[in-house]
């Protein structure tokens, strides 16, 4: 009965959790042909109008000391943001939405498939 219990109990966990699939990140080196403009990932990236993405995927908001973020960002990064696969789902899908007042003037990934894909890509680089 406790077994029984515990694996409903899990079930429904998982259930109410949003699903996140992984993405491909092949493809998401593609669509990260939309962001190249702003931001670079690499062994030799650096800095532009955005900041470098290298080791994004987990990592706290505002990050890097050598780059210059919006005040919005900079007060999110205070509060705690960490750039999970969820909060960049988000913040990829509409950054101005997501974060008002944000420096970034991309208007978003349109297609959740894109925007799983982007982060996996993003993943590969540490």
């Amino acid at each position: 009965m406790k077994t029984t219990l515990m694996t409903a109990a899990a079930l429904v966990l998982a259930l109410g959790a949003p699903a996140f699939a992984e993405g491909d990140a092949e493809a998401g080196e593609k669509v990260f042909k939309k962001c190249k403009a702003c931001h670079q990932v690499g062994e030799d990236a650096k800095n532009r109008v955005g900041p470098v993405l290298n080791g994004i995927v987990g990592q706290p908001a505002g990050a890097l000391e050598d780059f210059k973020y919006s005040s919005v960002l900079q007060e999110r990064a205070a509060e705690g943001l960490v750039w999970t696969k969820e909060e960049l789902s988000a913040f990829l899908a509409s950054p101005k939405k997501y974060m008002k007042g944000t420096k970034m003037s991309f208007a978003g990934l349109r297609k959740d498939d894109d925007i799983e894909d982007v982060i996996a890509y993003l993943a590969t680089f540490e």
